[in-house]
């Protein structure tokens, strides 16, 4: 009953931030909590009896976490889990508190949660987290990891904290290292993508440094096959066909991973039919190839959070798209973080927006892009981007940085959807 005091305190100061700043505010009461009982995030964390799964890694955490969710529900697991995507300390602490009793203790058998690289190191001495997942380690976030080496050895000491098994995306060599120097007596398990995906994909995977080598299909569960939205899982010799929520070879690495670390979690428990067919049914997660209908109108958002995500969904995008808006936000700090994304495939930009719009603008226009206007207000954007009638083939589609889509979600009246900065 030690955390209860910061239990109502925290309570108090969701329902004032919430008053304030509807749909916002969301991890206040974590800060606020995290302050005055620094223990209570470890404390009821560690205190699910089926254990804790952290996914972390430097894109995917999202997707994957919201696959290994709907797997271990529909194999009869009661899951806790972030489900607005917030992963940083205070975020999780907020979250924790929407369902967390006055003892300190949430109502469920495991707890599955995507974490920040950056804070899950912080805190990753408190955890003993049973299952770890790392998705892969990419250039990120440049004003916060400095380099991919940094990323890594954020990655391994979570990965140090697993009493299990530690799941690994063995396309990524700095995860191979950071598997081959584990010091605990975790078990590893790996996933990836065949020869025959890879060689479809001729900018690559997106990671720092890719490995030389494939897994086979009896080294681990393997991506053999990537059609748009549907994709085949090899695992244990059998073929296993997946829906994805939204196109792209990293949608299908994503539900690859979450197959695999619901394998790790339930063990013999887990029938990999009842898991794909989970996975197959969840939606997108928030932005990342989103369908919504807003003001009579049908529009897909299309999240960017770094150069890799950037052009992995740039390259994945319908090629009839004949609405687009591209924007920008203040989560972009140095515009010249995305000048390697070759941007010249969308030929047409309707508007460039967001704080940093001028900056995109520029960056499509080198590379013979026609963006027929700037707009820096957003508001004003969406207002006359949605204003225009549907276009002849394809979507609406808007491509945005994170700020970007908060704020796009805000002037929708899309709030319950909001995520916290990673």
């Amino acid at each position: 009953m030690r955390y209860m005091p910061a239990i109502l305190i925290g309570r108090i100061v969701r329902r004032l931030a919430r008053w304030r700043k509807p749909g916002g505010g969301s991890a206040v009461p974590g800060l606020v909590v995290n302050r005055i009982a620094p223990g209570f995030l470890a404390h009821t964390l560690n205190g699910f009896p089926g254990g804790l799964v952290i996914v972390s890694g430097s894109s995917g955490k999202s997707t994957t976490t919201k696959m290994l969710v709907a797997a271990l529900r529909a194999s009869g697991k009661q899951v806790f889990t972030n489900e607005s995507t917030a992963n940083i300390s205070q975020g999780l602490t907020s979250a924790l508190l929407e369902r967390v009793s006055l003892a300190g203790r949430i109502h469920g058998d495991i707890a599955v949660l995507e974490m920040d690289e950056g804070h899950g190191a912080l805190i990753s001495a408190r955890l003993t987290p049973s299952v770890v997942t790392l998705t892969n380690v990419m250039v990120d976030q440049i004003d916060r990891f400095h380099d991919s080496e940094m990323v890594a050895a954020m990655l391994a000491k979570i990965a140090n904290r697993a009493t299990d098994a530690v799941v690994i995306n063995a396309d990524d060599d700095y995860l191979n290292g950071v598997a081959a120097g584990l010091a605990g007596h975790a078990r590893v398990e790996r996933f990836g993508v065949s020869a025959d995906v890879l060689a479809g994909s001729p900018r690559g995977l997106g990671y720092s440094r890719t490995a030389p080598a494939r897994l086979t299909p009896g080294d681990g569960v393997v991506l053999t096959r990537v059609d748009g939205r549907e994709a085949t899982v090899s695992l244990d010799g059998a073929a296993h066909e997946v829906a994805l929520p939204a196109r792209g070879v990293h949608y299908a690495v994503d539900a690859v991973a979450a197959l695999a670390t619901a394998r790790a979690v339930l063990g013999e428990e887990f029938d990999v039919s009842v898991a794909a067919d989970a996975v197959s049914r969840i939606p997108p997660v928030f932005g990342r190839g989103e369908i919504v209908t807003v003001r009579g109108r049908t529009v897909e958002f299309v999240l960017v959070q770094n150069p890799a995500s950037f052009q992995l969904n740039l390259d994945s995008l319908d090629a009839h798209t004949e609405q687009l808006l591209v924007a920008l936000g203040s989560d972009v700090r140095d515009p010249s973080y995305f000048w390697p994304v070759d941007t010249s495939r969308l030929g047409r930009v309707l508007i460039a927006s967001g704080s940093k719009a001028h900056d995109i603008a520029l960056q499509l226009a080198y590379d013979d892009v026609d963006v027929e206007r700037v707009e820096p207000d957003l508001g004003r954007a969406l207002d006359d981007f949605l204003a225009l009638p549907d276009p002849a083939t394809g979507l609406k589609t808007i491509v945005f940085s994170a700020d970007s889509m908060r704020r796009t979600r805000a002037h929708l009246g899309l709030t319950s959807n909001i995520e916290e900065p990673a």
